[in-house]
């Protein structure tokens, strides 16, 4: 990739995200793979967030901003602010693309919006949760009705990413159009699995509450004596030191043959995922679950709870979806682990040919570009987009 360059041709769509990193996994990646891929499609886009850290390689659709005074977590850019206004008022911005919420990156575009009138729509990427809405600081309470809130009053549109996201932004009284669009996921050629003294299951994401790691050690103490060829992965970035509290519950309950290897990223996160004969995520929130799309896009059956909207798992014969607690999580690893290798590589092909089928993101691009083109010129309302 070309390194930063300043934007020049026809006014651009605009998406804002408070951070960006070459090695993100989550709502940062998605934001950065939407972007390629309507650019591939020959949309004019450019991607603005805050200079966190210097990368080695930034795409060329990338635009950075310098931190302002004040905590680097509310992430205060008055030179994106002044940027953002002067573009919309010389109507150099086509669109806005707000992904995320609880940052000023996150409440800029809804002010310029609303000021210039221009067509703004915002994914919450899990953000509208009730699980996150009742979480957080103090500040982050008062945030909502003094600052957050009342830039929402400017969107167009809404993007959830599954029909649970779009009961998230209802309940809290939104009313416009909300477009229902999953997240993509890269489907990529893998070699066969690399041979192992174990079978592996695999937890990959952020080590944090909401993952619901506190339910998978105890499901995991219950089963690990009746399959001692199985080993648990654990994979994935500490979040404010919550890594330290799992390895000490770990500790606590004397589980065996679990192993905390850190964040993976890139072709170490896929081949993680390839190598797992069940990959698993135990969350007790989630608007869509991007590692689910990834661990059956590698060919790997997934045990997911019902705070993840996957549902389809069991339809399409590719996994399970349970309730959340120790129990049912317990329960359902003693039928998985029971299976046998064939049988669980066999449920991986399907689960491939599904993100294959469904979640390709050149097919997701072109769904999100036509709801651009509603917003922009109106017309036909797309399929996608719910009013009620």
């Amino acid at each position: 990739m070309l390194a930063q360059r300043e934007w020049s041709g026809s006014a651009p769509i605009v998406h804002l995200v408070p951070a960006i990193s070459l090695e993100a996994n989550g709502p940062l990646y998605v934001a950065r793979r939407l972007c390629e891929v309507l650019r591939e499609h020959g949309t004019e886009v450019l991607l603005a967030t805050l200079d966190w850290k210097k990368m080695p390689d930034s795409p060329e659709l990338l635009k950075l901003f310098p931190f302002g005074i004040g905590p680097r977590r509310l992430g205060r850019s008055p030179a994106m602010s002044r940027w953002l206004q002067a573009q919309a008022r010389g109507g150099a911005i086509r669109l806005l693309h707000n992904h995320g919420l609880w940052m000023m990156p996150n409440v800029y575009p809804g002010r310029i919006a609303k000021r210039y009138n221009v067509p703004y729509i915002v994914s919450p990427h899990g953000t509208l949760s009730g699980w996150a809405m009742r979480s957080g600081s103090s500040v982050k309470r008062a945030f909502w009705p003094l600052v957050q809130r009342p830039s929402l009053a400017a969107v167009t549109c809404w993007h959830a990413t599954s029909e649970a996201e779009y009961a998230d932004i209802r309940r809290l009284g939104f009313r416009q159009p909300v477009a229902i669009i999953p997240n993509g996921v890269d489907v990529l050629d893998l070699a066969a699995k690399r041979d192992s003294d174990f079978r592996t299951l695999l937890f990959l994401g952020r080590i944090h509450p909401i993952k619901g790691l506190d339910l998978l050690l105890p499901a995991w103490r219950a089963v690990q004596d009746h399959f001692r060829d199985w080993r648990l992965v654990i994979a994935g970035p500490d979040s404010d030191g919550y890594l330290a509290r799992m390895r000490g519950l770990a500790n606590e309950l004397k589980v065996q043959r679990v192993e905390f290897v850190g964040p993976l990223y890139g072709r170490e996160k896929w081949l993680a995922y390839r190598d797992a004969d069940l990959f698993v995520l135990p969350s007790y929130s989630e608007n869509f679950g991007i590692a689910v799309a990834e661990a059956l896009a590698a060919g790997t059956p997934a045990i997911v709870t019902r705070g993840a909207p996957w549902a389809e798992l069991e339809k399409k014969g590719t996994g399970w979806w349970i309730d959340i607690g120790v129990e049912p999580l317990a329960a359902c690893l003693r039928q998985a682990m029971a299976a046998s290798p064939e049988h669980l590589a066999n449920m991986g092909r399907v689960g491939r040919e599904w993100m294959q089928s469904q979640f390709s993101w050149a097919m997701l691009g072109q769904r999100m570009e036509a709801v651009y083109d509603w917003m922009l010129a109106g017309g036909p309302r797309p399929i996608d987009v719910v009013v009620d």
